[in-house]
């Protein structure tokens, strides 16, 4: 234990946190992320082998929003809360937050899992994602499409 924690240069508390996180997490990938001035940085556990929502919504289009959903509990802000701003339409339940500076939504609250967040899988940083599955979703007609989508509303559980 105390080889490990000298040849990776950790701190006790660091090195239980990553042996905590590899248990947690087991099977996942830790992907780091963030806006495009970098004023907004996260990182978020998720499989390299994305699952990409391609939503025809009015938002989603305009703003081509592609995203991943994970629960709360697999995503950190590791900085830049001070420099979100959050915009809200219709019923309100979708949180699309997105840097002041230079107007990037990296993560968003969905309307579909508002326990958990839908990731902008561009924003993230290289090395981590091996593919990407997109799926189309008829966000016109949202509340038939995630009712009769047998899992979006469960990715957000852990």
């Amino acid at each position: 234990w105390a080889a490990f924690q000298e040849r990776h240069r950790l701190s006790c508390e660091e090195a239980a946190r990553l042996l905590l996180d590899a248990y947690e997490y087991r099977g996942l990938v830790k992907h780091m992320g963030g806006c495009h001035c970098g004023a907004v940085r996260f990182e978020v556990w998720a499989s390299a082998d994305l699952h990409v929502f391609n939503c025809n919504c009015s938002i989603c289009t305009k703003k081509q929003n592609r995203h991943f959903i994970v629960p709360a509990s697999r995503f950190k802000l590791l900085k830049g809360a001070d420099n979100l701003t959050t915009y809200t339409f219709n019923t309100h339940r979708a949180q699309h937050t997105f840097c002041k500076t230079c107007g990037v939504q990296s993560f968003y609250t969905p309307r579909s899992n508002p326990d958990g967040y839908g990731i902008a899988p561009h924003c993230l940083d290289d090395g981590t994602v091996q593919t990407i599955v997109t799926e189309d979703i008829n966000g016109k007609e949202w509340e038939k499409a995630v009712k009769e989508h047998k899992t979006i509303r469960e990715m957000s559980k852990p």
